[in-house]
């Protein structure tokens, strides 16, 4: 999925591997922790929310 709005491009991918980097330096986990991944675009916001296994929830800047 590629994401465009506002003159900008915001590749799935990359939102995925952002938070896996928060994951695992932010958090101090191992990759292989990380069971499940929902995230949630407000492009109106610039900004994507994050729930990693169901319980840790935090958000990205776009």
């Amino acid at each position: 999925m590629i994401l465009q709005f506002g003159g900008r491009e915001i590749k799935e991918k990359d939102l995925y591997e952002r938070i896996q980097q928060i994951w695992i330096e932010g958090y101090g986990k191992k990759a292989e922790e990380l069971k499940s991944l929902k995230v949630y675009v407000k492009p109106e916001e610039f900004t994507a929310y994050y729930v990693i296994n169901d319980d840790v929830t935090g958000s990205i800047d776009l």
